[in-house]
């Protein structure tokens, strides 16, 4: 059994110095060491031997055993040591793919900042109204237009007895009674930037969508005040480039009231598909409707201000440099359109 042994610890060593990895090397102590292994086996056959030799066969075993645990972890440490040689810590690492905010948030936090430059604060209301702040408050009528089902989504609820149905806000000029009976006493100046929904969708327009609320009342506002404030949003946000229009139009909640207009930044003016003519809408404005003022519980006869409601996702579309041919394309989630911004 001795030259056994002998013969198995040779084998095991030539085996343990040709090997080529540590992969190989835990199979080799498998192979010998584990549990069924070869000198393993030969262990539990010492009880075969004779008495006298018995002893002397036990130390060779645990001998040679130590000797190839020993030898499998130097050869081990070898490749360690081999891997560390080959290593370079100067050379640049794989860099992961980093995301980075959404461009409506982006556009969002911009237009903040631009009116907070000017005073305004930035305000937050209800997604899901009350009838009344929706449309009553704002001195539309019952059995306007917009307050039909085809426009506006309405909201399977109780109908309350002072403020009606709820709905889905259209506008974020539901906020505006909101903010005068909050404040009480003027001045104001609110920033509402919020989602709105309406049943539309085709490429300007979906059927969730981001509006930004500007109102401001005070005394002695005038037009004068509505058209310097909306041109330095246009010069600080699109640039000295475009121009914009001030179209005579008609809103429930102001008067008198206008369309703004800005040249198209995809078509320079020409005419495309997507503005048609030259010109985009980029939304509606005017000076405060007395009625809306005093739905607000503000003195019409001493207060005059103005209000505009723009869509975020139309302005950033209007941006030069920036190609949205389709506003559903802000919500497509196809990250080759996303990472260009």
């Amino acid at each position: 059994m001795q030259e056994q042994i002998l013969n198995l610890k040779n084998q095991a060593m030539n085996q343990i110095l040709s090997a080529k990895d540590a992969t190989e090397l835990e199979q080799i102590r498998i192979d010998y060491l584990g549990r069924s292994g070869k000198l393993t086996e030969l262990m539990k056959k010492i009880k075969e031997v004779t008495e006298g030799d018995r002893k002397q066969i036990g130390l060779i075993i645990n001998e040679v055993k130590t000797a190839v645990e020993q030898l499998i972890s130097t050869q081990k440490n070898s490749f360690k040591e081999s891997a560390r040689t080959w290593f370079d810590p100067t050379i640049p690492g794989i860099k992961p793919k980093v995301g980075h905010l959404h461009p409506m948030t982006t556009g969002i936090e911009e237009i903040s900042q631009i009116f907070s430059r000017i005073g305004f604060e930035r305000a937050r209301y209800p997604e899901v109204e009350w009838d009344y702040y929706a449309f009553e408050g704002l001195n539309m009528p019952k059995g306007h237009p917009a307050r039909d089902e085809w426009e506006t989504f309405f909201v399977e609820a109780p109908e309350n007895s002072e403020f009606g149905k709820i709905v889905l806000t259209p506008h974020t000029s539901s906020g505006q009674v909101r903010e005068m009976l909050r404040v009480k006493v003027p001045p104001i100046r609110m920033i509402n930037i919020a989602k709105c929904y309406r049943r539309q969708s085709d490429i300007s327009h979906v059927q969730m969508f981001h509006q930004f609320e500007g109102l401001v009342i005070d005394e002695g506002i005038s037009i004068v005040n509505l058209k310097g404030t909306l041109d330095y949003f246009a010069k600080s946000f699109f640039g000295e480039n475009r121009v914009t229009r001030l179209r005579p139009y008609h809103f429930q909640f102001t008067e008198p009231s206008f369309e703004i207009d800005i040249s198209c930044g995809m078509c320079g003016g020409a005419g495309c598909k997507l503005c048609k003519a030259g010109w985009l809408e980029l939304g509606g404005a005017g000076m405060v409707h007395p009625n809306v003022l005093k739905a607000g519980h503000i003195d019409s006869k001493k207060y005059s201000g103005f209000a505009f409601g723009w869509g975020v996702e139309r302005v950033l579309m209007m941006r030069d440099g920036v190609n949205i041919p389709d506003v559903r394309m802000l919500y497509s989630t196809d990250l080759r359109f996303l990472t260009q911004f």
